[in-house]
């Protein structure tokens, strides 16, 4: 159904894709909003230094200049040049660090808007996409059961809408850092940015990396690679990491955390959360819980949903604001739904009756009749001109409308279900659709 736009990486939907879409983020929305969690909207622009301050993606950003340049325009290097944000994650951190005194902590937040990217488009990665993220920040601590909940609250979204089975992949930095220290490898972000590569290039090149790169030995390269290929259903992956032999506090803690979250999954989400020990994420923020989930049979496109615990993305003199937070690919999701048909709206528009004109003065009167319908909650138009009855029917049916009103000159009323032929007697006052007719709904294509 999707098609190719004419801009590469700037996705537009038809009006049936975009019900889609809209379907995903009202799920969304509406199942934050009963966690608790407040709407938040930040602005698009952010500085340069903002933007990079936490991890080293400056090929990927978009700055922002006029057309026309100007004398003392300030250099695309300098930190206070101005840029489109690349992510939700770091605008919250300015965000809440600028608001601290107008909130209450623990601070429960989402936010749905549009991000910029500077990426090889490609079916999964876009330029300018849609992102859904939660995020609960604290004031000094943030007790760890946030961890634990947030991974429950995605679960529940990600249930409720209109997709394959999805799969939530979650490790620990704290873990890994701690395993990487206790086999003598230093550099622990060298190491994740490596590991993070997996997938993509194989075990082979990930030891060659970390030999090259890092000076590990091929027994150090080994033993990382055995640490990430553990993955678990249950909590059964802490005493396999044992069996590695390596002693570390860090790593303790590390798997304490972790046995948590998949202990909390095992029971209230059952089936949807696997230990995976292999998962990194590049971005250097992160430093304990971290998640990425993948559609199963769609594990080409990617994640679908990341993020995971920061304890020091977001400071203001000596006050820390640690979270936790997880950020939903909506474009990213929403475009596999629409180009392998796995979701379909059940109409092409929200439009639930026509009212049909007799003549050219019939008009007020049908918005009469119309206005009726839209008080109880009915989404009517009415007809654009006077035409046979027959072309309006077919018009109706072009835009993918149930129902046909008529009214006639006795002011009598009829209405017609055109999927069926079925026509008859209605009071506008009274008369509704089914309950499956009245809205839009987007269902899984079996």
């Amino acid at each position: 159904m999707a098609r190719t736009a004419s801009l590469s990486g700037f996705p537009e939907w038809l009006p049936e894709e975009r019900l889609v879409e809209l379907h995903v983020l009202d799920t969304l929305r509406r199942t934050f909003e009963l966690h608790g969690f407040s709407s938040i909207e930040t602005r698009a622009v952010e500085t340069v230094g903002q933007l990079l301050r936490k991890g080293e993606i400056d090929k990927e950003v978009y700055g922002l200049s006029r057309l026309q340049d100007e004398e003392d325009a300030t250099p695309k290097t300098d930190h206070h040049a101005l840029a489109l944000h690349f992510d939700l994650t770091v605008p919250f951190a300015r965000y809440v660090v600028e608001n601290a005194g107008y909130l209450a902590f623990p601070f429960r937040r989402y936010q749905i808007q549009k991000v910029w990217r500077g990426e090889r488009p490609q079916e999964g990665r876009a330029r300018e996409f849609t992102q859904a993220d939660i995020d609960v920040v604290g004031d000094g601590e943030l007790p760890f059961r946030y961890d634990v909940e947030i991974a429950l609250v995605i679960a529940e979204a990600l249930n409720a809408l209109p997709i394959p089975d999805f799969l939530l992949r979650i490790n620990n930095r704290k873990l890994a850092e701690g395993f990487y220290t206790g086999i003598g490898l230093t550099d622990t972000p060298g190491v994740l940015r490596s590991i993070d590569k997996l997938e993509k290039v194989g075990a082979a090149k990930v030891a060659e990396l970390l030999k090259e790169e890092l000076g590990a030995t091929d027994e150090q390269a080994q033993a990382a690679l055995k640490l990430a290929g553990i993955r678990t259903k249950d909590t059964s992956f802490v005493e396999q990491v044992r069996a590695l032999g390596v002693s570390n506090e860090l790593l303790e803690e590390g798997l304490n955390e972790l046995e948590q979250v998949i202990a909390a999954a095992v029971q209230h989400a059952p089936g949807r959360v696997v230990a995976d020990l292999s998962i990194a994420r590049g971005l250097d923020y992160y430093t304990g819980t971290v998640v990425e989930t993948v559609l199963v049979g769609h594990e080409q496109l990617g994640s679908i949903c990341s993020g995971g615990r920061y304890d020091a993305l977001a400071s203001k003199g000596n006050r820390k604001f640690p979270g936790v937070g997880l950020s939903i690919g909506v474009t990213r999701l929403v475009s596999r739904m629409l180009s392998q048909d796995l979701a379909k709206a059940s109409r092409s528009v929200p439009t639930a009756v026509l009212v049909a004109l007799n003549d050219d003065e019939s008009w007020a009167a049908a918005q009469d009749v119309a206005a009726q319908l839209r008080n109880r909650g009915i989404c009517t138009e009415v007809a654009a001109k006077a035409e046979k009855f027959g072309k309006q029917i077919k018009f109706a049916d072009r835009r993918g409308i149930p129902f046909v009103w008529f009214t006639d000159d006795d002011g009598k009323h009829q209405v017609k279900d055109i999927r069926s032929g079925e026509q008859y007697d209605a009071d506008p006052a009274t008369w509704a659709p089914s309950e499956e007719d009245l809205h839009v709904r987007v269902t899984t294509v079996k």
